[in-house]
């Protein structure tokens, strides 16, 4: 009887240690559970984390990549463009040494008088010159280069440079009335400014035209003082 007694509270002992044991075993698996779940939320925090800086990365790669190429199309257009203008407006310093041998055949050929009789050599000198003008505006026409238009024209100071004011009642103020010299442009640039006269009314004019305006004021002021 002691016997199984004795067997019986050892089996009670063993049974209450495993028990126990269980107990243990599943409190550490919670524990493990436990922090296995906060592992994978920090691992989960850290991978989010990494995803919004390689987003960020990119967008910025994204937008450096656009503003280079924006920068290398403005090159490309500004080298292009100075590439086109170099071709245009590269002689222009030599343009502007040429224009002088033309003034001074302009004016040879201004100082001839057509109603004179010349001789057949002056006849042909003549002739020569006038062929070799012919062929000077030619040269300046198919390098783009145009002569300014100026007589009769409104005073442009863009375009033309004012030497002198010449009194002409019969033009209105401003107008070109005589070119002293010739102007150019070359392509759409100025090339050398036309040296010109403009009218100017005269100075008795000037107060005839003023006396109806202050004759006017006058009536003005009169109904004023009366009202």
């Amino acid at each position: 009887m002691k016997k199984e007694r004795k067997n019986t509270k050892e089996e009670v002992l063993e049974t209450s240690d495993i028990e126990d044991n269980n107990e243990k075993h599943e409190e550490i698996q919670d524990e493990n559970s436990d922090e296995t779940s906060v592992e994978d939320t920090e691992e989960n925090i850290e991978a989010q984390s990494e995803e919004d800086k390689l987003q960020e990365e990119i967008s910025s790669l994204k937008e450096e990549k656009i503003r280079v190429l924006a920068e290398m199309e403005n090159l490309r257009k500004r080298f292009d463009r100075e590439k086109i203008d170099s071709i245009k407006f590269g002689s222009v310093n030599f343009a502007r040494d040429i224009l002088s041998p033309g003034d001074n055949l302009e004016r040879a050929l201004s100082a001839v008088k057509k109603e004179e009789e010349h001789s057949d050599s002056i006849k042909n000198l003549i002739d020569g010159l006038m062929m070799v003008k012919k062929e000077f505006a030619s040269a300046l026409e198919k390098n783009g280069i145009s002569k300014i238009d100026s007589v009769d024209k409104k005073f442009d100071p863009n375009l033309h440079q004012a030497m002198m004011e010449v009194e002409n009642d019969d033009l209105d103020e401003g107008v070109v009335v005589q070119e002293i010299q010739s102007g150019y442009m070359m392509h759409d640039r100025l090339l050398r400014p036309a040296m010109v006269a403009v009218s100017k009314k005269s100075q008795q004019k000037s107060e005839v035209d003023t006396m109806p305006e202050i004759e006017a004021n006058d009536l003005v002021d009169e109904k004023e003082a009366e009202n």
